[in-house]
């Protein structure tokens, strides 16, 4: 075939499929939204292409098989190795988008930390925690008692914004 070797077709294919791999995750979002009706998913269709021929090159590489024995096993391989990207890496990656959205009744009982204390009837502010970023607030002491910068609340209440506070004392430090 045009005289090239199959090991050198291989070869060739792994190069090309591998280039457009790369280039795919450094311009995917382009093409998502031209192919974003078709159902088609370019990096499913690369990381194939990509192991059937890495996948063939090494069998006619160490030539334990026939030619059609080393496309079989590679396009077996191929579509295992595929399957196995797309359940347990692209899926949960598709699903495991983080939001800073949150509610305010869902700060209610949450413990943070007062960047700028609090003094009686005024504001401060209060620094919450979370895996997924960090949030500051306004907030006012709940028994209008100063709370200095650096102590550990909890949240009592929330109205108009405005957390209202108390000191957050922990049980191993009250027995």
């Amino acid at each position: 075939m045009l005289g090239y070797s199959i090991e050198s077709l291989y070869l060739y294919a792994l190069i090309l499929s591998g280039s457009l791999t790369f280039l795919y995750i450094l311009f995917g979002d382009v093409l998502d939204g031209m192919l974003e009706g078709a159902g088609i998913q370019p990096v499913l269709l690369f990381s194939f292409f990509t192991f059937f021929s890495a996948g063939g090159y090494l069998l006619e590489r160490i030539q334990l098989t026939g030619t059609f024995f080393s496309a079989c096993i590679s396009l077996t391989a191929a579509f295992i190795f595929t399957v196995i990207l797309n359940v347990f890496v692209l899926i949960p990656l598709a699903s495991a988008e983080e939001s800073l959205v949150y509610f305010d009744e869902d700060l209610k009982g949450r413990v943070g930390e007062v960047l700028t204390s609090i003094p009686v009837n005024g504001y401060g502010e209060v620094l919450l925690k979370s895996n997924s970023g960090s949030i500051a607030k306004p907030a006012a002491s709940f028994e209008d008692i100063p709370v200095p910068s650096g102590s550990e609340v909890i949240i009592i209440d929330i109205k108009n914004g405005i957390l209202y506070v108390s000191i957050y004392e922990k049980l191993e430090d009250l027995i």
